[in-house]
């Protein structure tokens, strides 16, 4: 508890501190007012002291405290990438649509975050009924870290599959179009993802890992898909030419973003760009991308409309 109330003392003075800075630096000071505003308010009405009626009988209490935390630590981790190192400078933090991204982000993004981690322990118990015995005893003996490097192949391949279905398959792509509708890419922009699109995608890695790996890989294969798929959408210009042939980057995973017509539907591995070698889906030339979003297709705008579309189906531009 008191871990996390320094966290939240840190998170309000960085708002403050932010907000100053912010509004000496740019012509338009409305959003570091507002943020300022908005975290001298939450200064007023207690901070990080509030104290709570009842007291805590165990287990994990998630709230809006929550979502403020992560949204923070991740801006703390990328933004200041992406604006000393831009492969588009002139794509502002605060670009066009960000504020819908965030509205996934908290809706869809962390929500999805949460319950992964959440049944990590009632996954742990099905492995009992569900996992094959020798292949988790045959696991076991490994290395941790060779363990770990097994579960990210296992869990790329199978996200290869449910990706593909999910540009294959007409009423699957209705749902995944919504990822692919932002325009401009960046950490935040991977937020951008349907819940029944995140809830499958979660489903199909769960599912072969809940088979023969410990609670300890699954858990920090989580962190890592995390901060590895947020970082593959970042506005980030530099890249290493020799661990692009190993990793998938940012460069590589814009190409599957990209409403070019040359790379539609490739580059559908999460992780690792050999496995779309394999299945033939790879495509990764020197530049970069010239565009991105939806090719000959529109989506409702706002959140509520993305959100229902899906099940009824969108319309076309001819």
């Amino acid at each position: 508890m008191h871990t996390m109330r320094v966290l939240i003392q840190c998170l309000i003075v960085g708002a403050i501190l932010f907000g100053i800075i912010s509004s000496i630096r740019r012509k338009k000071k409305i959003l570091a007012l507002t943020g300022m505003l908005l975290a001298i308010a939450a200064t007023a009405l207690g901070g990080s002291s509030v104290q709570i009626n009842e007291t805590p009988h165990g287990g994990l209490a998630i709230g809006l405290d929550w979502f403020l935390l992560d949204l923070f630590l991740m801006a703390l981790i990328y933004v200041p990438l992406e604006r000393l190192w831009p492969q588009h400078p002139k794509q502002g933090t605060f670009r066009k649509e960000w504020t819908l991204d965030v509205v996934y982000f908290m809706s869809t993004h962390l929500p999805l975050q949460i319950l992964s981690f959440l049944v990590l322990l009632p996954a742990t118990q099905a492995t009992k009924y569900l996992g094959v015995p020798v292949l988790q005893e045959f696991i076991a003996r490994m290395a941790w870290f060779l363990q770990f490097f097994l579960a990210v192949v296992v869990a790329d391949v199978a996200e290869y599959f449910i990706h593909l279905a999910l540009h294959k398959v007409p009423f699957l792509w209705r749902f995944h179009a919504v990822h692919h509708s932002s325009k401009a890419l960046d950490w935040i922009a991977g937020s951008r993802s349907h819940f029944v699109d995140d809830t499958l995608v979660r489903g199909f890695i769960l599912a072969p890992l809940m088979l023969g790996f410990s609670q300890s890989i699954i858990l920090a294969y989580l962190i890592f898909v995390t901060l590895h798929a947020t970082w593959t959408h970042c506005n980030f210009g530099p890249n290493a030419k020799w661990l692009e042939k190993f990793l998938v980057m940012p460069r590589y995973h814009h190409w599957h973003h990209t409403s070019q017509k040359e790379s539609i539907d490739k580059n559908f591995a999460i992780h690792f760009p050999w496995i779309d070698k394999l299945f033939g889906t790879y495509y990764f030339p020197e530049e970069w991308p010239a565009q991105y979003g939806l090719a000959g297709e529109e989506i409702s705008p706002n959140f509520l409309g993305q959100t229902i579309e899906p099940f009824i189906g969108k319309k076309k531009t001819s």
